[in-house]
């Protein structure tokens, strides 16, 4: 990596990220059981109905896990806090264990020298929650509301940022529409009051933190570039609702109280009763805007009905996930951001990465990384205002409906023994945040 912390902008803050139900163990300390449990028991659904149940058991390894992110020089740790362990029925009594947890995780930062960035949501929906309709019963504002109560009265005081949801695209469509992510489902209904439900959840938590005294607050969502696969308008209509799903939905939602009309053409008979009176809960002002990036999408015309889109493999080099590279998409649509939606709000890459299945030496993520980072450099030498970046992900961990076989980590992990071994990306990434100039 033939960076320094001198080519980017004076107080930008690199870091690395994680998420509860992905390294923390479900099992331990009074968890109660999230939909994600029930999903990973459901035949088919992922590989090899692997789970979070024990996970990389980072309930237990609390202390090794914060030193690893500490001798790799980051600035910011970027955690979720898991609902379920908070609030084992979702709602009502806390669990004392879980909120201790969180309490040692936050300090244990502090003592070490790095900002603790909370991130309240990363999918794990306690599943009392789920069996009362989850993200489809407007009430889960409420709920999410009192849970981040109860979470940031305790911890709210030392943690240097936060955010409510992780990636609302997954939460709402890739979970109720594709079907792809917990609860499975695959209902256009469904998916238009989750994807109007997350936003409204959002804009509640942040009026919580707000009352709590609570700074630096902000949105993570995930997003892709999209583009037409051809020159055929069929193609560019296909790409543009492709874009209003995925990016302007949310972008639109937080920014300008508004959803795109394309997605309102497949989604506006299924939103709640009233929903256009909830932007200004929804719009509530915001201190930053995290953008996770890892792609960019072609997009043709599809078959069948709304949203008439479908995917083309494109041709450029592919990640373990077979996701494309191509760097230059994320400076675009970082000036895209601030120039159409963010203005001078500072803005934080709060993911990127990929999977690689090289166990130890891995000079393909150290290529990523080296390449996505010169992409944010032309971001900002454009204006884009970005003030951080955090790499995807600290350690290997389960991956959602891929099971344990795709690995983002710095840190390799052994599934069998759970033993931590710092990959040549890790060390690489280390030689250079450590050094100044």
């Amino acid at each position: 990596m033939n960076l320094t912390r001198n080519d980017f902008p004076d107080g930008f803050q690199f870091g690395v990220a994680t998420s509860a139900y992905q390294i923390e163990g479900r099992d331990f300390g009074g968890c109660g059981p999230c939909h994600w449990d029930s999903f990973a028991a459901t035949p088919g659904n992922v590989v090899r109905a692997e789970d979070g149940a024990v996970a990389c058991d980072h309930y237990h390894r609390l202390d090794e896990d914060l030193d690893l992110v500490a001798r790799l020089g980051a600035d910011v740790y970027r955690f979720s806090t898991s609902w379920a362990r908070v609030i084992p029925e979702g709602r009502g009594a806390p669990n004392p264990e879980g909120l201790d947890f969180y309490d040692r995780l936050v300090d244990g930062l502090l003592a070490r020298g790095i900002k603790p960035a909370a991130t309240l949501y990363h999918w794990e929906l306690p599943q009392p929650l789920a069996d009362l309709g989850g993200w489809r019963n407007r009430d889960i504002g409420d709920w999410f509301a009192d849970f981040t109560e109860t979470v940031m009265a305790r911890i709210g005081d030392r943690v240097w940022s936060a955010a409510p949801i992780n990636e609302p695209w997954c939460v709402g469509w890739l979970s109720h529409f594709d079907g792809h992510h917990a609860p499975g489902l695959r209902d256009i209904r469904a998916t238009a009051r989750a994807m109007h439900h997350i936003l409204l959840a959002h804009g509640r938590s942040i009026e919580v933190m707000r009352g709590l005294g609570m700074g630096n607050l902000g949105a993570v969502c995930n997003f892709e570039w999209a583009e037409p696969a051809d020159d055929s308008a069929d193609s560019a209509a296909a790409a543009e609702t492709y874009d209003a799903i995925y990016n302007r939905f949310f972008l639109g939602g937080l920014f300008r109280g508004e959803y795109p009309a394309p997605v309102l053409a497949g989604l506006e008979p299924h939103l709640p009763e009233g929903w256009q009176d909830d932007f200004a809960t929804i719009g509530a002002p915001l201190d930053w805007l995290g953008l996770n990036f890892y792609t960019r999408k072609l997009i043709t015309k599809g078959d069948g009905p709304w949203p008439h889109y479908a995917e083309v493999e494109g041709p450029l080099p592919k990640t373990q996930m077979g996701w494309e590279i191509e760097p230059a998409a994320l400076t675009r649509f970082l000036i895209r951001a601030a120039r159409d939606y963010t203005g001078d709000l500072p803005l934080y890459v709060t993911e990127n990465g990929m999977a690689s299945a090289n166990p130890f030496d891995d000079p393909d993520r150290i290529g990523y990384l080296s390449d996505h980072l010169e992409a944010v450099r032309a971001a900002i030498a454009e204006g884009a205002p970005v003030a951080g970046y955090y790499v995807w992900s600290l350690m290997d961990n389960y991956e959602w409906s891929l099971g344990y076989e795709k690995r983002f980590g710095l840190v390799h992990v052994d599934f069998e023994t759970l033993a931590r071994t710092p990959k040549a990306s890790y060390h690489a990434l280390a030689s250079w945040w450590r050094t100044e100039d």
